[in-house]
């Protein structure tokens, strides 16, 4: 009788523990569309702060921001879409509006005066929002976020990021690059 306690008692342990144990293992690697964007060309979005060019057009050249709906508000044209654009896409929006009635032969020019902010939460120093540098490492993200604390999972890390309209997360290593906009999360270490 005693034998058949322990093993309920066991099996009791072991049916707290598997669920325990499985809601840890909920790895799951970077898909393959995580490493393609990196080498994409940047796809525009909202926060990103843009500095538009009309050459000799003084009045119409500014910094712009892309608002929540992902659309630039440009004197004369109105809205013009800007999310999921690359810079030369965007570029030949405006100069086939501006043609449109307002100009003979417009040359648009623009730069990323400042790109989406990017956020570190999790087992860092001090989680928040911080300013994506083109070129910037994860590591450099959570160096930017004050380190890893003392109980901080140092070989890699997950991260959310928008592709192609969809927003995946995957784990990655702390060297991979992170993208405008990236949402980084340093897990727990077990022991």
């Amino acid at each position: 009788m005693a034998f058949a306690t322990i093993n309920k008692g066991a099996l009791l342990a072991l049916a707290l523990i598997v669920p325990a144990v499985a809601g840890c293992s909920g790895y799951r690697p970077a898909p393959k569309a995580f490493h393609e964007a990196t080498i994409q060309p940047y796809r525009l979005d909202s926060g990103d702060r843009l500095r538009i060019t009309v050459f000799e057009q003084a009045g119409l050249s500014n910094t712009y921001s892309i608002d929540q709906a992902g659309y630039v508000a440009f004197p004369l044209i109105g809205a013009v879409p800007a999310r999921g654009q690359t810079i030369q896409e965007l570029e030949r929006i405006i100069a086939t509006k501006l043609r449109q009635g307002y100009l003979r032969d417009p040359d648009v020019s623009i730069e990323v005066d400042r790109y989406r902010a990017i956020y570190v939460m999790g087992e860092v120093g001090q989680a928040g929002q911080y300013s994506y540098v083109a070129g910037m490492t994860i590591q450099n993200a959570i160096a930017l976020a004050g380190g890893f604390s003392p109980r901080a999972n140092q070989g890699d890390v997950d991260v959310t990021r928008k592709i192609n309209g969809k927003i995946l997360t995957g784990r990655v290593s702390i060297s991979d690059p992170v993208l405008a906009g990236d949402t980084i999360y340093v897990r727990e270490r077990l022991f």
